[in-house]
């Protein structure tokens, strides 16, 4: 797959369709490999400026897509357009519909208690027959982490959607991918709250005319110190545009 670089993360080039048959190709493995997939946004970019290690968890994901409108239209001033938007809550809602009625389990981490328990109803509820096999809030202690992840392991799923937040999750997943018995593991931020209806999504229009960190922001004003890495984002992007640097 080509990549393209924004600003040091490298951005698989895919679309939607794409992205889903990769999956698809990993889940129908015979051999459990775990695969990890991120949907970095325009601030986790900027966060990835500011920390190697995040850096080169992205750059080391099997999959890794542009969630957001910012980051492809970075991609298009860089004059290295990407196909379009992979968003994380889209990417889950998918794998959802392509595997209801058959054998693929998913497994939910994240929220606070009792929030990924009503995901899994809900989802049940609106993509009919798909198979749950467990489910987990995403307030575990570290001391608690082997036993979560002996519980996961326990209920086999093919998918494990973590919902920890950026960078939490990555750095979550890529500590401990090797020791979790999932063919992929996505990091989906909020995807939980929307799924169990405690949050909702952007209203479509509004994704689409890349509005949805204004949505966000009106919605949780406290986001208002980390959303200032949008407009850095955006002058780092023109000044390596028309500067090189």
């Amino acid at each position: 797959m080509n990549r393209i670089d924004i600003h040091g993360v490298k951005i698989h080039d895919v679309n939607m369709n794409e992205a889903i048959d990769l999956i698809n190709s990993w889940i129908n493995e015979t051999e459990i490999t775990s695969h990890a997939v991120y949907t970095p946004n325009s601030e986790i970019i900027m966060q990835a400026q500011r920390s190697s290690e995040l850096k080169n968890t992205l750059n080391n994901a099997n999959l890794l897509v542009a969630d957001g409108a910012g980051v492809v239209l970075a991609s298009k001033i860089l004059k290295t357009p990407l196909k379009e938007k992979v968003s994380g809550v889209d990417l889950a809602k998918n794998l959802l519909k392509a595997y209801s009625g058959k054998d693929v389990g998913f497994y939910l981490l994240g929220g606070e208690p009792g929030v990924a328990d009503l995901a899994a109803v809900n989802i049940i509820s609106n993509y009919g027959k798909v198979k749950i096999t467990g489910y987990n809030h995403g307030y575990f202690k570290s001391e608690e982490e082997n036993d979560l992840i002996d519980k996961i392991n326990s209920t086999k799923p093919d998918i494990l959607l973590v919902g920890l937040g950026a960078p939490k999750q990555e750095l979550w997943i890529h500590n401990n991918m090797y020791r979790l018995n999932c063919k992929v593991m996505i990091g989906v931020g909020g995807s939980i709250d929307i799924f169990a209806g405690k949050v909702s999504l952007t209203p479509e229009f509004i994704r689409k005319a890349g509005f949805e960190w204004l949505h966000r922001l009106l919605r949780e004003p406290r986001r208002i110190k980390r959303m200032m890495d949008l407009p850095r984002f955006m002058l780092k992007t023109i000044k390596k545009r028309f500067i090189g640097k």
